[in-house]
């Protein structure tokens, strides 16, 4: 198969993961994949939307700037039809990353691209997004650093957390424009937005009458609370940041934060034995994120032992395929009580990738990744139509040659 190169800022790379106090932010990273050269959107490009009546509601990004989404107007049959996609982009844990986030597109409108391509799930061409194609299809932007979830501030800093604020400013707005007539709504989002769609998801639901299809997709939103390989809970300590400088907890689903702590109910593993709507977990069990900067980050692997197998995951040996499969493990236990629900939908390939549905190679292309012969649009649409079974699990790697495996160079991650 051929392959293709993409320069990516690494804001931007990964759904802009950002973490931390040690933000990726320097420098370009090349990346290839084993997908095909064809597999480029043509999607067309949308307008950013500033919502103008956040400010008044204290709904502003970081930097104190109006918070906005991308509309793309559906036609025909999807008319009435409504996807909301939550962007990703990391977090910030700690007033220095908070700081660093709030000059960039991650905590201020003021630096974000003034239009997005819509592509994958978002995308308006039939051949490119079969099922959701002429949806009104919305992108909010994420420049909260907190999962949409945050309701606080730092004034000797000049940061504002007001993520929770945003989410609902930003659903008011669009229930303004025609959102609360909708026939059918699908709340998703990739990486931290794939994080925010489970967290808001019950939420989102209550928005519509109870005839209204309502249902959320997280792809790449399952952060575990995982060990990494020096024994320490590395997103245990990022999320334990995020909640205590952000004020998260107040937001945070009732049915989790009833009966542990806050931290934890930040963990979309400990929201969704108890979430109440429709959910399809679409996830890697390799995800390369969590690879390099929940397993294997920098402060736990100082000698840069794992470098070659974060970079290229043909490099990993068996001890490192060993531990990985550790953590696929923990992934296919945390949603085996929710797969058990005839209303939940996964797709959980052993792919070392992070985000599927908004890449357009990934999510709906010829050679798309498969499991049980579907797509990763395919299985989705049949989950939210009710086409069909909607639960696929793969075999551990590297049993799967459909994968579009992320292979880094340049500069360390």
């Amino acid at each position: 198969m051929g392959s293709w190169v993409l320069l990516a800022v690494l804001l931007g790379f990964l759904a802009g993961a950002a973490r931390g106090s040690e933000p990726w932010s320097n420098g370009t990273q090349v990346y290839s994949t084993n997908a095909n050269s064809g597999s480029g959107s043509n999607g067309a490009f949308v307008a950013l939307t500033l919502i103008q009546s956040a400010a008044a509601k204290g709904a502003v990004c970081l930097d104190g700037s109006l918070p906005g989404y991308h509309l793309h107007r559906g036609s025909g049959s999807g008319s009435n039809n409504w996807l909301v996609n939550l962007e990703g982009g990391g977090w910030c844990n700690d007033v220095k990353s908070c700081v660093f986030r709030k000059g960039s597109r991650r905590g201020s409108s003021n630096h974000m691209e003034r239009q997005l391509q819509f592509t994958g799930i978002m995308s308006n061409r039939p051949e490119e997004n079969p099922d959701f194609y002429n949806w009104n299809r919305v992108k909010v932007r994420y420049c909260d650093g907190g999962s949409f979830t945050g309701d606080g501030a730092d004034a000797a800093s000049g940061l504002y957390f007001r993520g929770q604020r945003i989410w609902q400013a930003a659903m008011d707005d669009l229930m303004a424009q025609g959102m609360h007539s909708a026939s059918q709504a699908l709340l998703s989002g990739c990486s931290a937005g794939g994080a925010s769609a489970i967290l808001h998801c019950d939420e989102f639901r209550g928005m519509f009458p109870s005839n209204t299809r309502v249902k959320c997709l997280a792809d790449a939103g399952m952060f575990l609370d995982s060990v990494d390989i020096a024994g320490r809970r590395e997103m245990r300590d990022l999320f334990n940041g995020i909640v205590r400088l952000q004020g998260s907890g107040r937001s945070l689903p009732r049915s989790c934060t009833s009966h542990m702590d806050k931290t934890s109910c930040f963990f979309p593993q400990n929201v969704l034995p108890n979430i109440q709507t429709p959910t399809f977990i679409l996830n890697t069990a390799y995800d390369v994120w969590q690879l390099q900067e929940s397993l294997a980050p920098r402060t736990a692997d100082p000698r840069g032992l794992w470098q070659s197998c974060k970079q290229n995951y043909a490099s990993c040996n068996s001890n490192e395929l060993q531990f990985l499969n550790g953590f696929r493990n923990e992934m296919l236990n945390a949603v085996k009580g929710f797969s058990g629900s005839g209303q939940n939908g996964v797709f959980i390939n052993s792919c070392f990738a992070h985000c599927q549905s908004e890449r357009q190679d990934t999510w709906y292309s010829s050679n798309s990744p498969r499991l049980g012969n579907k797509r990763i649009a395919e299985a989705v649409g049949d989950w939210f139509f009710e086409r069909g079974n909607a639960k696929y699990t793969d075999c551990a790697y590297p049993c799967d040659g459909t994968c579009h495996h992320l292979v880094f160079k340049g500069r360390h991650l």
